[in-house]
């Protein structure tokens, strides 16, 4: 049964409850009314009669025989008295009390006549009026004992009436009150439930469901709640799997960069701090988020360094303007630039774009520093490189202008000549190597099955004079049964001549330089040792990268640093590769591998 019906079979049973007791109260007004019309009509009119008589009688009393007024009234309320017996026993009072009426006439007519003609009445005074009061008397009281006795009697059935009614109400009340206290129940109460259900659903607590009591329209609604319940559930599941996904991607992408992240919000509170700016800070997370940037900057220089911008009248000049933040990390120098960015979000309520806060970030500038400087270095090194042979090459030309000079010293100041200007050559050489990479224009190879014992005589041969200007000794290691290797002769010869260079300018003098080529798997590998100072572990690497320069005890800074980067390249780009073994004071020696010829 649904709740339209129960209501509905409620108030009707709260009508027919009406109806019932109002149609028995009519219903007893209306016998009630009836029983005392009767009385009306019947016993009290036949007493008023009988007060009538009564009076027309105390009249005739008086005149017996001449009052035919007063007999007439007698005869005329006797008369509607016949008319109107009710009563046992009233009907026979009645017609006595005609009959001697009727005898008392016609005494009165005798009277008349004897009067007429004088002669005397022949009854004197009669005692027919006598009579017929106490005939009166007797109708009356017997209408008057029917009239108390119906009154009795309508009182009775008047108090039963009440006591009938008061029954039918009590009745009524009581299930007045069990309608009034079950109808609203069973429409409040499934309310209360769908409110506690919705209360639970707005805290976003899904798994209060309304129990499935019925099948009325509270029912219909709780299984629609309840299958709005379980796809809530369903879809929370899925954005939450996807909000967290979300979160973990954002956190990540946060948490892995490599620059300070700092959110302030529209107050200036700490929204989020990544790692790397709490390092640098040197304060945990749980110090700065939800904190006051204000108070924060009183403990912090740094922070108080990276809030200054904000509080300037032109914020973009200030943070263009700001030098670079100087920060000890780990034992080294880390310089870092600070970029800050406001935040806006469009509120759609008010269709308009909103300040929400601001994003700071310090970027590592570090490499851009060191390269800046190992420019600069470059800069100056190749200044003084270039510097040198052009004093040297302009000193000798000087020489040679002097004709005083005998013929074999021109030959030596044209050597030294020759030899700076091959200097310079190489070094514009590599120049315009790098300059052709950094281009990505790659380096072009012919590639091809190589003899390296070619490679090796010829490498040799090239730094010969060297060699013998520091009187050192070279000596080389290679099997007559080298295999080819493939390679660019060309690149791998310079490589090669570049390394031997390098070992002839550390070596002291008249030490002793090592060649070796040997089969190495599936590559060649060629090595140069060398019995200089050596190299230190840390710079192993370094010393392939571009403008490195490790300064040796003597105060020599090498060449322009881009040698060892252009001959990695060069081996890397025909699929070897090229390293280097030293210890400090042990000596270095510099290794590359080629793959064999197939």
């Amino acid at each position: 049964m649904n709740l339209k019906t129960k209501i509905t079979l409620g108030f009707l049973a709260m009508l027919l409850l009406v109806l019932s007791i109002g149609g028995y109260a009519y219903y007893s007004l209306r016998q009630l009314d009836r029983s005392s019309r009767d009385v009306l009509k019947a016993n009290l009119y036949s007493v008023n009669l009988g007060l009538r008589m009564l009076k027309t009688l105390d009249q005739l009393a008086r005149q017996p025989l001449a009052d035919t007024a007063g007999t007439a009234a007698f005869t005329a309320a006797l008369g509607a008295e016949a008319r109107n017996v009710t009563e046992p026993g009233e009907q026979q009072v009645v017609d006595n009390l005609l009959n001697l009426t009727q005898q008392f006439r016609q005494h009165q007519q005798q009277a008349r006549r004897a009067a007429a003609i004088g002669q005397a009445s022949p009854l004197g005074i009669s005692a027919e009026p006598y009579a017929l009061g106490g005939l009166t008397y007797q109708m009356m009281a017997l209408n008057t004992d029917a009239l108390n006795r119906k009154t009795e009697a309508a009182n009775r059935r008047a108090d039963q009436a009440n006591r009938n009614l008061l029954v039918f109400i009590t009745l009524a009340g009581l299930l007045a009150l069990a309608l009034v206290g079950s109808v609203p129940e069973a429409a409040v109460q499934p309310l209360r439930k769908l409110t506690a259900a919705l209360d639970h659903a707005t805290a976003r607590d899904f798994s209060a469901s309304i129990p499935q009591e019925s099948h009325d329209e509270f029912g219909q609604v709780a299984r629609a709640f309840n299958r709005m319940l379980s796809q809530l559930r369903e879809y929370r599941t899925s954005t939450e799997a996807g909000l967290i996904t979300e979160r973990n991607r954002a956190a990540s992408i946060v948490n892995t960069l490599d620059e300070g992240l700092l959110l302030l919000d529209e107050t200036r509170h700490i929204l989020l701090a990544n790692p790397v700016l709490c390092e640098l800070l040197g304060m945990p997370a749980e110090k700065l988020l939800g904190r006051a940037a204000a108070t924060v900057r009183l403990e912090n220089d740094l922070f108080q360094a990276m809030l200054q911008p904000l509080d300037a009248p032109n914020r973009e000049a200030a943070v263009a303007e700001a030098p670079l933040l100087h920060i000890a990390q780990r034992g080294e120098e880390a310089f870092y630039r600070l970029a800050v960015q406001d935040l806006v979000s469009f509120n759609e309520a008010t269709e308009k774009t909103e300040f929400v806060g601001h994003i700071l970030t310090l970027r590592n500038v570090s490499d851009f520093k060191k390269l800046d400087q190992v420019k600069s270095n470059f800069l100056a090194t190749v200044s003084h490189e270039l510097k040198t042979p052009l004093s040297s090459i302009n000193l000798n030309t000087k020489l040679l202008q002097d004709e005083r000079l005998p013929a074999d010293e021109r030959q030596r100041v044209t050597g030294y000549i020759r030899q700076e200007t091959q200097r310079l050559q190489r070094m514009v050489a590599e120049l315009l190597d790098v300059s052709r990479l950094d281009a990505g224009a790659g380096i072009q190879l012919d590639v091809r099955p190589t003899s390296l014992a070619d490679v090796i005589g010829f490498a040799t041969a090239t730094v010969q004079p060297q060699l013998a200007d520091k009187q050192l000794r070279l000596e080389i290691q290679q099997p007559a049964n080298l295999p080819a290797a493939r390679a660019d002769v060309e690149k791998t010869t310079w490589v090669l001549i570049n390394l031997l260079a390098n070992a002839i300018r550390y070596s002291p003098v008249g030490a002793a330089l090592t060649v070796r080529a040997a089969l190495a798997g599936a590559f060649v590998r060629v090595s140069v040792q060398d019995h200089g100072p050596g190299i230190a572990a840390e710079h192993h690497e370094k010393i392939f990268q571009r403008f490195a320069q490790l300064p040796d005890k003597s105060g020599y800074r090498g060449g322009s640093g881009l040698g060892l980067s252009i001959a990695r390249e060069f081996i890397a780009t025909q699929g070897g590769r090229l390293w280097v073994e030293s210890e400090l004071g042990s000596g270095s020696t510099f290794s590359f591998t080629l793959p064999v010829a197939g």
